[in-house]
């Protein structure tokens, strides 16, 4: 029916245009040049709102910079409105609907950002009244927006808001040693160097550069007990900054890790061959593989090789190729389960032709979860079967 395929036609464009916004680089070249395309302009951006500050360069470049402002911005709505129109191919959004879906899309931090960098322009042009200098110093906030392509910069934040409590203690902490080395140094040196500690807010600013290792000289004890309760301090002081730098780490290595799970997870939840598994069957055989980087040229498996291991390709290009055929493989392919299902040597090779990221299935688990999902081994065996039929 020409309205179904419309619908499949319409679904496959917007999952192009999905994997190529948010895919980055791993998406190909189409990805990488617009990631690349959309750094360069946010850089510029600053650059131009930093030059237009200066009156002598405005006076003579004012029209160029406000003809580079509206091609920003119309490029940034489009990337706007492109995200929220494919945000039903993400895995985490798409269950909640096309309306509701896209709306807590809109609200991802990320998404606000946009919002942010576009929304001075809109301001002044809807009211006229507003102070246009006041709105484009809010322009800087598109520098926010390379968080969406820096892995750390993201990452940070999400370890910011997972480990909020814990930095928040960590906050509390500090703030209760400050005032107490305050509130001893206000009472040993208080009547001593009353210019400098003769009062509490005094001896807290003493406290605060101290715990922070700044130590700007400007305040210092001169008695014996002055030092020593500075010097508790003092380690009080290291202690206390390399607690959130701890708890930061921690949190990048277990961000790191959550990351690689769902993407690990979308990517098995669409092969066909786990189609209509439970979550609780796919992180069962999510916990069962180990991942794999292959550089470009290099051999995953060759034609003739005992079968040791079934591969799921995570990102990148690859070829099979036998003597009868050659075809490329890609994010969301599979390969080797025919050899290990029959116990015969892998029928083609396969070859990475890009830095690839493969996730392995070795022969013990593959016949392990066999034996456990019975369903699975029904689809494998399809599978074998379609591809020994001539």
């Amino acid at each position: 029916m020409p309205g179904g395929e419309d619908m499949r036609a319409s679904a496959t464009l917007r999952s192009r245009v999905h994997h190529a916004l948010e895919g980055g680089n791993a998406a190909g070249p189409l990805g990488a040049a617009i990631e690349t395309g959309l750094i360069g302009l946010i850089i510029a951006n600053v650059i131009a709102a930093a030059l237009e500050s200066v009156p002598e360069i405005d006076a003579v470049y004012g029209q160029l910079f406000d003809g580079f402002e509206l091609l920003s911005v119309a490029v940034f709505t489009l990337e706007f409105l492109l995200r929220l129109w494919a945000v039903p191919e993400d895995i985490r959004f798409r269950a909640k609907g096309p309306v509701m879906g896209r709306f807590r899309y809109a609200l991802q931090p990320l998404m606000l950002i946009d919002v942010l960098a576009i929304a001075p322009f809109y301001i002044g042009l809807f009211l006229p009244i507003a102070d246009l200098r006041f709105l484009r110093i809010f322009r800087l906030l598109r520098l926010l927006k390379i968080a969406r392509y820096s892995p750390a910069l993201s990452t940070l934040w999400h370890v910011i808001s997972s480990e909020s409590r814990a930095l928040f203690g960590t906050l509390v902490l500090l703030l209760c040693v400050m005032l107490f080395s305050a509130q001893i140094m206000y009472l040993v040196e208080g009547h001593v160097q009353p210019e400098k500690f003769g009062t509490l807010p005094d001896a807290m600013w003493w406290s605060i550069t101290t715990l922070t290792t700044v130590g700007y000289g400007d305040s210092f004890p001169i008695t014996a007990l002055g030092k020593f309760v500075a010097g508790i301090t003092m380690i009080l002081g290291v202690g206390m900054i390399a607690l959130p730098v701890g708890i930061v780490a921690t949190g990048f290595v277990n961000e790191i890790h959550r990351r690689d799970f769902v993407v690990t997870f979308s990517m098995l939840s669409n092969v066909p061959l786990f189609e209509g598994f439970d979550h609780d069957t796919i992180g069962e055989i999510m916990n069962t593989l180990r991942s794999r980087i292959f550089s470009a040229d290099t051999r995953v498996t060759a034609a003739g090789e005992p079968a040791q291991s079934m591969f799921f390709v995570v990102s990148g290009q690859l070829e099979e190729e036998n003597d009868e055929i050659a075809r490329m493989l890609g994010p969301g392919h599979h390969f080797g389960e025919s050899a290990l299902f029959d116990g015969h040597p892998h029928s083609a090779s396969v070859v990475a032709r890009s830095h690839s990221r493969l996730l392995e299935l070795t022969a013990e688990d593959f016949k392990t979860l066999l034996k456990k999902h019975p369903k699975l081994r029904e689809r494998i065996a399809d599978i074998v079967r379609e591809s020994t039929t001539p």
